[in-house]
């Protein structure tokens, strides 16, 4: 019972990029840059095994953004003239790049880092990529002009990559959509859809994620306007039951989410956040425990997994490894409880 897997991204290690930043520098450049994130994602995949956990990821130790990392791999995007733009709804201001011309991959995204992943562990992998409502949130239109089109075209260029990440050996493609919190009646509208476009053809396990946003401050202040329930996922969740999708990941321990909306995932494996972003208090393995006894409420025993609440990238890394520590902890506990 209860897989335990990380939401995503893991801190950079202070030689190879900026620490506690969403954006950070790189420390490198040219190889000496592509061996030291190689070599952070080797660091990470032996943390992640020692802290025991059952599904491993690259925690995006090559990617200076979770959503840029996929694009700076694709064709008719102009990083050189970015522009201000408001992102989730004006929560924060960004230079983004602009969409300049018809969209198409150069080549392989992600290989070097899902085969390496795959290389140097015998557990199940999971591997991230950002979602098409998600990007069309991060970037400038300046080609296609309708948000619809430019999803489905990004969905299709995420296809392709994902359908090589599975020939690689990844056990999970999971596409992460912090935007359809934002955006509620297009994520139920068109967002799934463009979003199962993305994972057609897969026949290893598909994911999403939905978060409320890593742990900076414009998203704390975001989420002290919401009310005193985070009913986002009303929207979403039943189009989502009724999705292709394999699995969903969502924000549960230290927020206002009511646990009875996980019902409306019925049949799809729920990956239950039971460790909060937003803070650097290391949780203690009864809270854990105690978080998946809420979720066992409304989602099958056999159907729940443990992950974390969204990414672990701002953190100091001391304060990831304990939290990944507290997860493994926490759940072998609930293992014991619910057994």
């Amino acid at each position: 019972m209860f897989d335990t897997a990380i939401a995503g991204s893991l801190p950079k290690p202070e030689w190879l990029a900026e620490t506690g930043k969403l954006w950070p520098r790189w420390q490198a450049e040219g190889q000496a840059l592509s061996q030291a994130k190689l070599d952070a994602t080797l660091l990470w995949i032996k943390l992640q095994e020692e802290a025991g956990l059952d599904v491993i990821g690259d925690g995006e130790q090559s990617r200076q953004h979770f959503v840029h990392g996929f694009l700076e791999q694709v064709e008719g995007i102009d990083f050189e003239h970015k522009v201000e733009m408001g992102i989730r709804n004006d929560r924060y201001k960004a230079m983004v790049p602009q969409v300049v011309a018809p969209l198409r991959l150069k080549g392989r995204v992600h290989a070097a880092e899902a085969q390496f992943l795959r290389a140097h562990t015998k557990r199940k992998i999971k591997f991230t990529l950002p979602g098409p409502m998600t990007i069309v949130d991060t970037v400038a239109d300046g080609h296609y002009h309708d948000r619809v089109k430019l999803a489905f075209a990004f969905a299709e260029l995420l296809n392709q990559e994902a359908l090589a990440l599975q020939a690689d050996g990844v056990d999970i493609v999971q596409f992460d959509e912090p935007a359809f919190n934002v955006y509620l009646d297009q994520a139920a509208d068109w967002g799934v859809q463009a979003l199962e476009h993305a994972a057609r053809g897969l026949h290893c396990k598909t994911a999403v994620h939905i978060c409320y946003g890593y742990g900076i401050q414009a998203n704390i202040d975001w989420k002290k306007t919401l009310g005193g329930e985070w009913r986002q996922y009303e929207k979403v969740f039943p189009a989502l039951a009724a999705s292709s999708i394999d699995q969903v990941s969502l924000e549960c321990i230290h927020s206002l989410v009511p646990a009875e909306l996980m019902a409306l995932l019925a049949g799809k494996d729920v990956m239950v956040g039971v460790i909060d972003v937003a803070s650097d208090a290391i949780e203690t393995p009864e809270e854990v425990a105690d978080t998946i006894g809420r979720a066992l409420q409304f989602v099958p025993r056999e159907r729940l997994l443990a992950c974390t609440n969204c990414g672990l990238a701002p953190m100091q890394r001391s304060v990831a490894e304990a939290k990944l520590r507290a997860l493994v902890q926490g759940t072998a506990l609930a293992r014991q409880r619910y057994a």
